[in-house]
């Protein structure tokens, strides 16, 4: 590694300010714990944050859910829980288009400065959201929003038009190893 006296600084962008896609795709953890954290960021910094999640039910109690909640920043669950549990995936569907609906209006509406949709990527890959017209949606939105899109096997279209990517790698899981998911750590 170099020493710090010999690294070349940074040259200052010459580039717009402008509202950014951001995507956190992987099969490793933490592309919820990533988003969170820049919604807190941006809601230290005076920005309007609203969190839409894909996957959770709305009555869901997690961590996250009672400090971003203590904190006035709305987050809407959209589904029904896990899929692979799910016991009408039409229904499933069904929650995933109503709240696809939600959160482009949202997005759209220029009202929110960051919009973190959470676990999107899975209705993109169940075909339960048009991922065209999601797309279509990211790359027409106010140019002051900025969006965060996080889940597993994010769309290569998706991936094409963000700004930036951060695909997380899992190297070892403690659930693998046969350790239940953690209060305060997991959920």
């Amino acid at each position: 590694m170099e020493s710090p006296r010999r690294m070349k600084p940074y040259a200052k962008p010459e580039g717009e300010r402008r509202g950014l896609l951001l995507v956190y795709t992987g099969d490793g953890k933490g592309k919820s714990t990533a988003a969170f954290g820049l919604a807190l960021r941006a809601h230290g910094r005076g920005l309007r944050v609203r969190i839409f999640q894909f996957i959770k039910h709305q009555g869901a109690r997690f961590g996250e859910h009672r400090a971003l909640a203590q904190l006035g920043i709305p987050v809407e669950g959209l589904g029904d829980g896990f899929t692979w549990k799910s016991r009408d995936l039409e229904a499933s569907a069904r929650l995933a288009q109503g709240g696809w609906e939600r959160a482009k209006e949202a997005i759209l509406s220029g009202e929110w400065d960051l919009v973190v949709l959470d676990e999107a990527t899975y209705p993109l890959r169940y075909g339960w959201v048009s991922l065209e017209e999601f797309v279509d949606v990211l790359n027409h939105r106010p140019s002051q929003v900025h969006v965060v899109v996080t889940g597993r096997g994010a769309p290569e279209a998706l991936v094409a038009l963000a700004d930036t990517v951060t695909e997380m790698r899992k190297v070892k899981h403690a659930f693998d190893q046969g350790v239940p998911a953690q209060r305060g750590i997991e959920h």
